[in-house]
């Protein structure tokens, strides 16, 4: 046992001196690499901070917004979801806080601090209301936002999320992400190389993307990243989300690894008359191998939910409508 013990504290020790002396070694790309294609951005001014805001479609077509999930920023998650929605609709999507090209808005937040950041940014780009599409954590910032920002929600949808995502018991999975936070302030490298290396393998992402996923992985600040785990183990809507009031479609990716599948269809069950789609062996990265199939469902379940020609105006005016 002291021989293993001892050859573990060498190996460590080797390790460590590697991480801190050694070069950024990245992984090998594979022929010629590109970026995906993707509306170009701008960054608009909300409340103190500037925030990160991609724009395509018709402008004066209904208004649809986008809010991504941990870890990627918004054309990392969406863009192979954009152009199946933006033929017809004016498509919106931001980086949250902490993600992207948004500002690094340091310290703790909760998931409603997300939902006011959205808010002020549809004020900055005089959008009113919007269909708002949540996809993991951006669907617990769209439930925030339906519930605090009443107005500014035309219909609700929700995929890959939860009402109360973590199941574990929140000091455990607090411990277990001030663990993560340790190992990634010492390898920042560690985690990004194995979601690249499996993003890649299940077909999620083009291998000729493969350059540019590794800089968007690496794009983020260690303890922002963590902060949003901790802002997601804290949330809870269960004792709301029933009553948001608002047509809600729910998307339910069946294989989930991160949010099971039970939790999805358990939060949608407390919604009254929310609809339903469920992606057969989809895992939480369907929005990038199901593509296809979450545009479609976005697309019928707006079709079923139009408004009235007054209301239809109200989505592009400036302000939450009185």
């Amino acid at each position: 046992m002291p021989r293993l013990g001892k050859a573990a504290a060498i190996c460590f020790g080797g390790w460590g001196l590697w991480r801190l002396l050694g070069p950024e070694a990245p992984p090998r790309f594979v022929g010629i690499q590109a970026r995906p294609p993707g509306p170009p951005g701008r960054t608009v001014v909300a409340g103190r901070h500037e925030f990160f805001v991609r724009e395509t479609g018709p402008e004066s077509a209904v208004p649809i917004l986008l809010l991504h999930g941990w870890a990627y920023p918004s054309l990392a998650m969406w863009h192979r979801v954009l152009p199946g929605l933006a033929e017809h609709h004016r498509v919106l999507t931001l980086d949250l806080r902490g993600h992207g090209k948004s500002d690094r808005i340091r310290g703790r937040f909760e998931i409603a601090d997300l939902a006011d950041d959205v808010a002020s940014v549809l004020d900055s780009v005089g959008v009113g209301r919007a269909v708002v599409v949540g996809y993991s954590m951006g669907g617990m910032a769209a439930q925030e936002l339906a519930r605090r920002h009443p107005a500014r929600v035309e219909c609700l949808v929700l995929a890959a999320t939860a009402a109360k995502p973590v199941r574990a018991p929140r000091p455990l999975a607090a411990a277990v992400f001030i663990v993560g936070r340790a190992l990634a302030r010492f390898d920042p490298l560690s985690v990004p190389r194995v979601v690249h290396r499996y993003l890649l393998s299940v077909g999620a992402v083009e291998s000729r993307y493969a350059a540019w996923l590794w800089e968007e992985l690496l794009d983020r600040d260690v303890d922002l990243y963590y902060e949003s785990a901790f802002a997601i183990n804290r949330f809870d809507s269960r004792p709301w989300v029933g009553t948001l009031g608002v047509p809600v479609l729910f998307i339910v990716s069946t294989q989930d690894q991160l949010i099971p599948a039970s939790l999805q269809r358990g939060t949608a069950s407390r919604i009254p008359r929310a609809e339903v789609v469920e992606l057969g062996g989809a895992r939480h990265e369907a929005v990038l191998t199901h593509a296809d199939e979450i545009a479609a469902a976005i697309l019928s379940f707006l079709s079923r939910n139009e408004r009235s020609p007054r209301r239809r105006g109200d989505r592009s005016s400036g302000g939450a409508p009185a």
